[in-house]
């Protein structure tokens, strides 16, 4: 234990110097949203790579592989297709359209105040639904390394995000996620360097063993996700739901341009990819050695099959390579949580400050600092309520409940984004239609299924985006049907279409071309 706390220790201590040197250089508007779009893109994908290689990930994809064979398998591959729709379809003209956020694009495109506070709803509901899952996984390692109450646990997980984002902002919570991607990605390396040597580098002995202990089926599709409709569900959620994920999203405003932003996603894709592709071997590995009543007995939800391995492989409990191996992977997994919830209140504070205060209350006429100050205090009422949520997602298999969250960006945020970058016609009463009627189904759906209620689910699938994703597209067309025509948002289309393509504002553009006219 003591070698554990050793080791998370040094690497809280690196973050905190990492959010002191960040904090002083941190004193506009654009430096706490968006790093100053200084960033390079390796930087960038390396900071997209932590956000999206998350710890709960990390720790619940093993987990459901350990528990439920190759139904874990499903959502670890996910990721391997998920950044291919923002590469194609979102990086580029988010980067060229936006200036910090999601709200940003849709208020340009409506410039309507009740599009924008539609967005605004549907950012903070989808951060917090991502937020939950990331501080049930932290309460989970830190009473782990700790052996304090999972309660205080999480208290103390929400005390450090605060610290991070309130001081640092963008560029400490970059910095902060990119150490963590290489830890957490060294980390991964070497529990499967450690694992095939086991197996003497033929990975196929982990699945003949595990068909051995737990029959042919545990190889097979069904073991947790019944419903057939539940795969595709998860698939579609996968490759829509991430480019409606805030976090993620705002991450392409902190590089110079479009093409950075597109070199990130190739970083992140090769990354990110690899890593979850591992998770899968780490599920069955831990099956083969450390057993699935183990496994359970540490954790209902799996959430420890990751550690619990990696103290098997460093010589067992008790050992010091054990608890050398349980100390790096337990400590580094934290820090990992740390930085993504770090990310997420970063975003949700950006759209109350930003969006909702400064361009929705005060309609864009506020002082920069005062933008910033406000920004802060909500990152510190963020903190506490996501303490709230973390507390309540206790013994929840934590990749169950991130996948639900992406099933809710892409039934809310995604359908609004795509048709107000693509959709002459899209107005205001499709923003709300869509954004309405996609959050409504994703939550209500997501709250009575299996993954929330268990066996008195009132609704057959886990994750209802085969469902609610529909309904967010209809949402939108219907929404855009009943308002009616808006010619003047129609007129707009074709100078906003010209930006997202171009990168060129419609205002720099003609000076510009009234500047040559005169020469």
């Amino acid at each position: 234990m003591s070698t554990t706390l050793a080791i998370f220790a040094v690497i809280l201590l690196i973050t905190l110097g990492i959010t002191y040197w960040a904090a002083r250089r941190t004193m506009t508007t654009s430096g706490f949203y968006a790093a100053d779009g200084a960033l390079t893109a390796a930087q960038n994908g390396l900071a997209l790579a932590g956000d999206w290689a998350s710890a709960a990930a990390f720790l619940g994809f093993s987990g459901l592989t350990a528990l439920y064979g190759m139904d874990g398998g499903f959502y670890a591959l996910g990721p391997l297709v998920a950044f291919c729709t923002v590469l194609f379809l979102i990086a580029e003209p988010m980067r060229n359209a936006g200036k910090y956020t999601i709200g940003d694009i849709v208020r340009g495109r409506m410039q309507t105040r009740t599009s924008l506070l539609a967005v605004i709803a549907g950012t903070v509901v989808v951060n917090f639904a991502y937020l939950m899952p990331q501080m049930a996984g932290a309460g989970v390692l830190v009473r782990l390394l700790t052996g304090i109450s999972y309660d205080r646990a999480v208290v103390f997980v929400g005390a450090s995000m605060i610290v991070y984002v309130a001081f640092g902002g963008m560029l400490a919570t970059t910095w902060v996620q990119i150490v963590k991607a290489v830890l957490m990605l060294s980390a991964g390396a070497i529990i499967l360097l450690m694992v095939l040597l086991v197996v003497h580098f033929d990975p196929l002995v982990l699945f003949s063993e595990a068909e051995k202990r737990y029959g042919a089926a545990y190889l097979l599709p069904g073991n947790y996700l019944k419903n057939p409709f539940d795969q595709i569900s998860l698939g579609l959620g996968y490759v829509l739901g991430l480019a409606g994920l805030p976090h993620v999203m705002t991450r392409f405003f902190t590089v110079p341009d479009a093409k950075t932003a597109r070199r990130s996603v190739v970083w992140v894709m090769f990354l990110a990819g690899a890593f979850f592709a591992s998770t899968t071997l780490f599920g069955l590995a831990a099956a083969d050695f450390v057993g699935q009543d183990a496994i359970r007995a540490a954790d209902s939800g799996g959430n420890l099959t990751l550690p619990l391995l990696a103290q098997h492989l460093g010589g067992g409990k008790g050992s010091f390579g054990g608890d050398l191996m349980l100390g790096l992977v337990a400590a580094v997994a934290t820090a990992s949580i740390l930085a993504v919830v770090s990310g997420l209140t970063l975003s949700t504070s950006t759209a109350i400050a930003h969006d909702f205060y400064a361009n929705w209350i005060k309609r864009g006429q506020v002082d920069s600092r005062q933008e910033v100050w406000v920004a802060r205090t909500v990152a510190v009422l963020i903190g506490a309520l996501a303490i709230a949520l973390g507390i309540l997602a206790q013994g929840v298999n934590v990749a169950v409940l991130v996948i639900l969250a992406i099933c809710v960006a892409a039934s809310a945020n995604f359908p609004v984004l795509v048709l107000s970058l693509f959709w002459r016609r899209f107005n205001t009463g499709g923003v709300v239609g869509g954004m309405v009627l996609g959050l409504t189904s994703s939550v209500v759906l997501a709250m009575i299924g299996p993954a929330m209620r268990g066996t008195d689910a009132l609704w057959p699938l886990v994750n209802p985006t085969i469902v609610s994703l529909p309904l967010g597209f209809l949402g939108g067309v219907l929404g855009t049907l009943v308002a009616g025509r808006d010619l003047a948002n129609e007129k707009r289309f074709d100078a906003f279409l010209f930006q997202v393509h171009t990168g060129i504002e419609p205002e720099s553009l003609d000076r510009r071309t009234i500047a040559k006219s005169r020469s």
